[in-house]
């Protein structure tokens, strides 16, 4: 892999890792309702759970989606329903509570996070266009090196919306205005949907 093409992976690894998406708004809201500390599991969730589907793609799964095209299909409706059910949830969410009346809600966790990239259009279009568009000769230097990159880049991106909803979370200290940030939070989850239910 030549450096031109190590910058643009890098780059690209950036863009795609900062950008809104259904892994970002949910840090975000987790961030504002449970604080950066408790997100943490979820963090690295996101991003390693990410490295290991990046390798797992990397390694042959891309040739099934080309060997059997319906089972992409299969996979699209079935994350759709599944971004849908979270969006519910993160709608519904109520503020976190400490003491006798225990917690409302809790962050997702390492391993749901981790699994969740299984069911997230975006991770799916990262990782293959990842490994179809810089790695040409699919080695497994190539590849491991992609999983590389994204994880170096990913975590820190993914982290920059969790203090964002943490420090938003200092003007949600009313119900109402917490219930306003988690229902907008859940209609721009379904919103990031669109490319996926009308591709151009």
């Amino acid at each position: 892999m030549t450096y031109d093409l190590v910058a643009a992976l890098a780059l690209f690894a950036f863009v795609s890792s900062i950008t809104p998406g259904p892994n970002n708004l949910m840090l975000m809201a987790s961030g504002a309702n449970f604080g950066f500390r408790r997100t943490i599991p979820h963090m690295l969730g996101v991003a390693l759970g990410f490295v290991f589907m990046v390798l797992l793609v990397g390694a042959g799964l891309v040739q099934v989606f080309d060997a059997y095209p319906v089972s992409y299909t299969v996979l699209k409706v079935g994350s759709v329903v599944y971004l849908l059910y979270l969006a519910w949830k993160i709608a519904n969410a109520g503020a976190a509570k400490t003491g006798t009346d225990g917690d409302v809600g809790t962050p997702m966790t390492f391993l749901q996070a981790a699994a969740f990239q299984w069911v997230n259009p975006k991770a799916w279009a990262m990782a293959l266009t990842a490994i179809s568009a810089y790695t040409p000769d699919h080695t497994l230097w190539a590849i491991l090196l992609v999983g590389v990159i994204f994880g170096a880049i990913n975590l820190p991106s993914v982290g920059s919306w969790t203090v964002l909803g943490q420090q938003m979370a200092r003007f949600l200290t009313s119900p109402r205005r917490l219930m306003a940030f988690n229902w907008t939070m859940a209609v721009l989850l379904v919103g990031s949907l669109y490319p996926v239910i009308w591709p151009h």
